[in-house]
């Protein structure tokens, strides 16, 4: 049974049931039962149920069942690595981001209006 899914399109609950199901064959493809893969693991065998059901479960016991099926080596794989790249770094000065740009002031640059009192006429 294979559980192919485009995690591009597909919703979180989609990709959730996804992931349960996997997880759920990996330890079936391991011959380890529920309870003893819940102990492993430190969970409730009821948390591996919802998880093989595709329900949601904490961050925190989804990590402790990938590293009781010896998985940890593919939770690098979840996210890109975040460090600067070395076009990056040089553009930025050698520092690295501390904040994100906002969204609203576009991507032209326009020079800031000068500041004036409310009531002197800029005129004269």
């Amino acid at each position: 049974m294979t559980h192919k899914i485009n995690f591009q399109n597909a919703s979180s609950d989609q990709i959730i049931e996804a992931l349960g199901q996997r997880l759920n064959q990996i330890r079936l493809n391991q011959n380890i039962s529920q309870a003893d893969l819940a102990k492993e693991a430190g969970v409730s065998r009821s948390t591996l149920t919802r998880l093989a059901d595709g329900q949601p479960i904490s961050l925190d016991s989804f990590i402790r069942v990938m590293q009781a099926l010896k998985l940890t080596d593919q939770l690098a794989a979840l996210l890109p690595d975040p460090s600067v790249r070395p076009v990056d770094r040089v553009r930025l000065d050698g520092t690295e981001r501390q904040r994100a740009t906002s969204k609203s002031s576009g991507d032209k640059k326009s020079s800031p209006t000068p500041w004036v009192w409310g009531d002197e006429d800029i005129s004269e």
